[in-house]
């Protein structure tokens, strides 16, 4: 479950996806897809979400590690590397930034 406080533990990673309203869809089963059958399976996963736009042009992907080093080795195995040539293809542009929360409300 995804937990944000920033007495939490955790890694956060947020990744934003743009693309046209014609491949939204293709992407999210792309991403959704890969979170299914791989991402979620690896250690250090916590939780994630998906957000899109109401224009169908941006998605936002939120997810929780136990550290930063389980992210960065789902990303650099081939698996995800070859989901992510997928992706690529779906999307203008795709960027994944860790953040570390300093605050939180509600």
């Amino acid at each position: 479950m995804l937990t944000i406080s920033k007495t939490a533990e955790v890694q956060t990673v947020i990744t934003t996806f743009e693309m046209t309203p014609g491949t939204c869809q293709d992407l999210l089963d792309a991403l959704t897809s890969a979170y299914a059958e791989f991402i979620s399976k690896q250690p250090g996963f916590i939780a994630a979400s998906l957000h899109v736009n109401d224009a169908q042009t941006r998605i936002a992907n939120y997810s929780q590690w136990r550290r930063r080093e389980d992210f960065q080795a789902m990303l650099r195995s081939d698996e995800m590397r070859a989901r992510n040539r997928k992706i690529n293809e779906l999307c203008r542009s795709f960027e994944p930034v860790m953040y570390d929360v300093v605050e939180s409300f509600g």
